[in-house]
């Protein structure tokens, strides 16, 4: 006669039977999960060994480029700015490096700094767009003129060309040097520009940033930027706009100028300033602004070439 302890203990039996195969089946399992994950770890880890070790060697090599780029910079531009003059306006955003490096390559083309314009981080804010155009209305010096645009960009640009560069290429001073200065000191006064030495008129300019804008306001920032540049070019003999790597994206100075076709007909722009490369290019490319031609030159896929005269690749 089957007894109630029968049944508990056939009970606990079974239970203890299927714990039992449960148990072995998992740890089959599991030992073979951790063999096949054991197995991708491995492969995982030759290829991140095998792209790391491809990186060491591409950056050397860069290194190397940039280096002999650097060597051989002074010959390249040797004799391409006799007796032009450049004012450098840098970016709130532009690097002191790139800054140095270009004034001592302008100086090797035989050209003149005539001085650096530094632009604070308000400039290109577009909440303080209205202050913008209100001021550059009331700084503007008797006889100039302001582009027709309405942007804040373009029109800071328009009283910046008008202060810091001479008409064509053998022009005289477009506005009168107090005139300039009082210009330039209201700017300074309202926090759109540095404080620094005026620097003298030019005949070319070079506009110094960084990479791609960011944050919310990113497209407006690097909009008026590239603005600015734009009228800059449009006050004198010509303008180059040089970035630093990313410049050329959407949310840059140089990929604005680079997405309007007329813009860039006009005003020369170079992506990757930081490297010994595109600082020889922002150099020869103000010699062909000089002789009324532009280009687009770095690393990037909008880019023409590497450098003006070169093949595009």
């Amino acid at each position: 006669m089957l007894t109630l302890r029968y049944h508990l203990v056939s009970l606990v039996a079974v239970f203890l039977a299927l714990a039992l195969g449960v148990a072995l089946g998992s740890t089959s399992v599991s030992q073979r999960l951790l063999s096949v994950v054991a197995g991708d770890r491995n492969n995982l880890t030759a290829q991140v060994d095998q792209l790391t070790a491809q990186r060491g060697n591409w950056e050397a090599g860069q290194r190397a480029a940039n280096g002999f780029a650097a060597s051989v910079a002074p010959v390249v531009v040797k004799d391409q700015l006799v007796q032009r003059k450049v004012v450098l306006v840098l970016s709130p955003d532009a690097d002191p490096a790139d800054r140095d490096a270009v004034k001592t390559l302008i100086a090797n083309a035989g050209g003149t700094v005539t001085g650096e314009l530094d632009l604070a981080d308000p400039i290109v804010d577009p909440a303080r767009a209205d202050q913008i155009r209100d001021l550059t209305a009331r700084l503007l010096p008797a006889g100039a003129q302001l582009p027709s645009a309405t942007d804040a960009g373009g029109l800071v640009g328009g009283l910046l060309g008008s202060v810091l560069l001479v008409r064509g290429q053998n022009g005289q001073a477009q506005v009168a040097p107090e005139q300039a200065a009082a210009a330039l000191a209201g700017l300074t006064s309202a926090g759109f520009v540095r404080p620094g030495p005026r620097p003298a008129p030019a005949q070319l300019a070079v506009i110094l940033t960084g990479a791609a804008q960011s944050g919310a306001d990113s497209p407006n920032r690097a909009a008026t930027l590239a603005r600015l540049a734009t009228e800059l070019d449009h006050s004198g003999g010509g303008a180059v706009l040089a970035g630093r790597s990313g410049a050329a994206d959407s949310t840059g100075a140089v990929g604005v100028v680079r997405a309007d076709t007329t813009t860039s007909a006009a005003l020369s722009t170079v992506d990757d300033v930081q490297s010994a490369m595109g600082r020889v290019a922002t150099v020869l490319a103000l010699r062909e602004q000089a002789d009324g031609r532009a280009g687009r030159y770095g690393d990037a896929a909008t880019a023409q070439a590497a450098i003006p005269g070169s093949s595009a690749g």
